[in-house]
């Protein structure tokens, strides 16, 4: 946690609670936006044009909330035109860490934008007297050397539209047609799914356990009522920004959420119509390449809030990757 700049205490997985104990979660501090013209957006400053090369993305594979992004840049064709640096998947005391220049956690990197160590040191970088949690995703502008976004869900709106002119794929994971229903949809994933399984797993009192808990299975049951009827999305024949946003937490699920977090009375598996939703995004061009299961694994088995003994399981066997993910 940073207080006036200065890093105060060890890294906590848990976040503000009300008073019956429930999960809250910290909101963003940092919303400019990047458009075609540089205009602003809906919140923060102007001047940040849409140009190949400029912008770089912070990002964790253990976090679904990172991982939305990277999908996002994956589906959009946008590899060259934005580069990434990926964290260590572990918690360290002072949060999100870089891989150092030699060695380091097995697919992560260093910081070669900004050379430093951990990830609260970028928001230092920009804000000396910052106080809040250092997250990730952060969009980063290497022209201006400051922090343009760090709220996924902005992110992800601004990579489907803003890099149109840059990117390999024509694809529109946010269409006018359905733009009603995304947001409705959108909305409902993060109360009751999203973030719900952090309210299951990060609950201080039986109460709000139960209640977030109802919340997460509820939500999978009704998707799964959703897409009995055969559709490829959740919205229909077309993929759009809901399915990313869903994805992300469902590929997490048997091997994190349902025992770890708690979530445990049945897995994604379990659900045949979800299992098989899940199994045709993740074999999508490139998206296996934005889940890695060793970086989610041992990242989540490394709260020590959580799991003291820091064991990490050697299963689960996914029915949608046919393979161990130990």
């Amino acid at each position: 946690m940073l207080v006036n700049g200065v890093w105060q205490e060890k890294w906590n997985p848990y976040q503000k609670q009300n008073l019956e104990g429930a999960f809250i979660r910290q909101t963003s501090s940092f919303r400019h936006w990047v458009s075609t013209d540089g205009s602003p957006g809906r919140t923060g400053d102007a001047g940040f044009i849409a140009q190949p090369g400029r912008y770089h993305l912070y990002i964790a594979l253990i976090c679904p909330w990172a991982s939305r992004t990277l999908m996002m840049r994956k589906l959009k064709g946008l590899e060259k035109v934005i580069s990434i640096s990926v964290v260590e998947p572990f918690l360290t005391d002072e949060g999100w860490r870089f891989a150092p220049k030699q060695g380091g956690f097995h697919g992560s990197d260093s910081d070669v934008v900004n050379n430093k160590e951990y990830v609260h040191q970028l928001y230092t970088q920009v804000d000396p007297r910052i106080s809040g949690r250092a997250t990730v995703p952060i969009l980063w502008d290497k022209q201006r050397q400051c922090i343009v976004n760090n709220e996924s869900a902005d992110i992800i709106e601004m990579l489907n539209s803003a890099f149109d002119e840059y990117a390999e794929n024509d694809i529109d994971l946010r269409p006018q047609t359905l733009l009603s229903s995304i947001e409705k949809l959108n909305k409902y994933l993060y109360h009751n799914l999203n973030n719900a399984v952090y309210e299951t797993g990060f609950a201080v009192s039986q109460s709000a356990y139960e209640s977030a808990y109802s919340k997460v299975f509820t939500a999978l049951d009704t998707l799964e009522l959703q897409l009995s009827d055969g559709r490829a999305y959740l919205l229909g024949e077309t993929m759009t920004e809901c399915d990313i946003r869903a994805f992300v937490t469902l590929v997490r699920f048997d091997v994190a959420y349902h025992g770890l977090f708690k979530c445990n009375r049945k897995r994604i598996s379990d659900y045949p119509w979800l299992s098989a939703y899940t199994a045709r995004i993740y074999d999508l061009d490139g998206i296996s390449e934005t889940v890695n299961f060793t970086h989610i694994k041992n990242g989540y088995y490394s709260v020590a809030a959580l799991n003291p003994s820091l064991i990490v399981p050697t299963g689960p066997l996914l029915s949608f990757t046919d393979r161990s993910v130990s």
